[in-house]
């Protein structure tokens, strides 16, 4: 086993620790202390001076493209897969891949071997079974099939609603994909959520409140996605996360006067609301295109969501005056619950060695997934097998 020692760290686990050192082997977080007590010789532990530096959980970003998303504006528009290093890079130590709009060129198999590939260079991943349409890609002939016998399925999404590239799905059919989804959840202890995109449709969550209404299932099993992209479908989730549902906010760009809500604007209002701190995440739609279509349905113009806007969004947070260990627990904590992802989330001994280290003004300075350094000193020491060429 090799070991590293962390000195003289400023830990936020969420919550702050204050100073501490911390000990990582096999993965984990071994030991972590206040007073650092002299190790034996015999142990070749490698230690890394941080100097004072924030160290926090590494982000986890529950909405990723790793296949590459698009596809809207013809073949050409399809988007490359995502490298290792671009998330690294961005802090983030787990992913959660998915199929969108394209679950026909691109299916289910290229996702899990897409999300093998991740874990083979040392990032924790896994994935959601289906995509945007309905009834949905499956492995294994049925959702429940899926979450149930392959281990790196933990949920189903992003299934779209309110959205003209959706299969308008009814409320009968909605409930039978969160039911399926919910008991292979108790089955295996997975997540078993039902992860939905939200377009920008004037119906926004009129179908998840009537699931509610209409069903046992619990709120939990509901995780609407894109919920900042107009402000009136922002008062809805709000709504919805008092009821129990865990609302997910997008880190895209928005423009000035545009109808919508900065991912950092949407979680300053949600910490203000009063609403549950434990029912919001952020994610990034990293490697999805962020297409604007016209009345008619054509795309006018198209970008691509970046890893980057996490870090990016956790830092904004921060500058307009809200503490770090309010802001962080979106990007760790939060999601780590609601994706039942143990020893995710937290700087904890026997969580993780999943960790960031953050410099005077909140850049990646070093990451550490699973204990092994992928970034340090703001240079990324590890790439994915096809990165480095060219």
């Amino acid at each position: 086993m090799n070991l590293l020692l962390l000195r003289n760290a400023l830990v936020y686990a969420p919550e702050p620790l204050g100073h501490r050192h911390l000990l990582l082997g096999g993965g984990k977080i071994l030991w972590m202390g206040a007073e650092l007590a002299d190790l034996p010789a015999a142990l070749s532990v490698e230690t890394i001076d941080l100097e004072g530096r924030r160290l926090l959980p590494g982000l986890i970003d529950a909405h990723v493209h790793v296949t590459g998303g698009g596809g809207e504006a013809g073949f050409r528009t399809r988007v490359p897969p995502q490298g290792v290093s671009r998330f690294t890079r961005a802090g983030i130590t787990t992913v959660v891949g998915l199929l969108g709009t394209d679950d026909v060129a691109r299916g289910p198999q290229d996702l899990l071997a897409t999300v093998y590939a991740l874990r083979e260079e040392g990032l924790s991943a896994f994935a959601f079974s289906g995509g945007y349409h309905v009834p949905p890609r499956t492995l294994t002939g049925s959702v429940r099939g899926d979450l149930v016998f392959i281990e790196a399925l933990i949920g189903l999404g992003e299934v779209a609603i309110s959205d003209h590239r959706s299969s308008q799905p009814t409320l009968d059919e909605l409930l039978r994909l969160a039911a399926d989804a919910h008991v292979a959840g108790l089955m295996t202890g997975k997540a078993g959520i039902l992860h939905l995109h939200l377009g920008d449709g004037p119906r926004g969550l009129e179908l998840v409140h009537q699931a509610l209404v209409q069903s046992e299932l619990p709120p939990r099993v509901f995780h609407p996605t894109h919920v900042n992209r107009r402000k009136a479908l922002f008062d809805e989730a709000l709504a919805l996360a008092a009821q129990g549902c865990t609302v997910d906010l997008t880190a895209f760009p928005v423009e000035e006067g545009e109808d919508a809500w900065s991912a950092s604007d949407g979680l300053l209002r949600y910490l203000d609301s009063g609403a549950p701190a434990g029912h919001v995440t952020v994610s990034s739609d990293a490697g999805g295109c962020l297409p604007v279509f016209d009345g008619e349905g054509h795309v006018c113009s198209m970008g691509v969501g970046e890893s980057g806007a996490l870090i990016e969004t956790l830092n904004e947070t921060v500058r307009r005056g809200v503490p770090l260990e309010r802001a962080l627990p979106a990007f760790s904590s939060n999601p780590a619950r609601l994706l039942r992802l143990a020893g995710k989330g937290r700087v904890a001994v026997g969580a993780d060695a999943d960790l960031l280290v953050l410099d005077a003004n909140g850049a990646v300075h070093d990451v550490f997934a699973a204990g092994v350094a992928h970034v340090r000193a703001g240079q990324v020491l590890r790439h994915g097998m096809f990165e480095a060429a060219g």
